[in-house]
């Protein structure tokens, strides 16, 4: 990551650059358990080496509306590296058998875990099902001793994310701007996705 030291003022993009404004967010130790019941007929799939193809489907499933992106622009060897490794879990979350929400946690860095993919498909948003997921998070982050749990949003996501994130434990630490080429410019997405994010070519 590059730190960029501007002045302040006003600034126009290249056209095709798509920017998303990033709250960056962490807790440093668990919150007091919240009892919260799953929804009926979900439940919470731990996927081992999942299938690259199944993955990307979720993925898209999932975090289309929201401009998931990152993990399009990976090749099959990139994208297995990742979700392969022992320290990252895939978790699905499924709604009487069909994958409806996708919960990823990197346990790579020594000392901290970052929640990496949290989001769940219309079928479950308004269902509850966000709080019930975000205590199984909590709870596996927290299964061993670390100095902090992490997330970050931006302003693509979910008008309710910052806050539920807030809601949930987490305390915004840094802002961060991410500008790459819209990927749906690039054909890594549909040019109808996340039409809260104007396409400017």
């Amino acid at each position: 990551m590059t730190e960029l030291e501007l002045e302040p003022g006003f600034y126009f993009l290249p056209k095709g650059m798509l920017p998303s404004v990033v709250v960056c967010l962490e807790m440093t130790e668990r919150p007091a358990p919240r009892e919260v019941p799953a929804p009926e007929g979900v439940n919470l799939r731990h996927v081992e080496r999942p299938e690259l193809d199944w993955y990307r489907a979720l993925f898209g499933k999932v975090g289309e509306p929201w401009l998931w992106y990152g993990r399009r622009l990976l090749s099959d060897e990139q994208l297995a590296a990742v979700i392969h490794d022992p320290l990252v879990e895939v978790r699905a979350v499924e709604l009487d058998g069909s994958p409806e929400g996708l919960l990823e946690l990197d346990f790579r860095k020594p000392g901290e875990v970052e929640l990496v993919y949290f989001g769940l498909t219309d079928a479950l948003i308004g269902s509850r099902a966000g709080r019930w997921l975000m205590e199984q998070a909590i709870t596996l982050a927290f299964r061993q001793p670390i100095r902090r749990f992490w997330v970050h949003t931006c302003n693509y996501d979910h008008r309710s994310a910052l806050d539920f994130y807030r809601r949930s434990g987490f305390v915004p630490y840094r802002f961060a701007l991410d500008l790459d080429p819209d990927p749906r410019l690039t054909g890594h997405l549909p040019m109808d996705a996340a039409p809260q994010a104007p396409v400017i070519p």
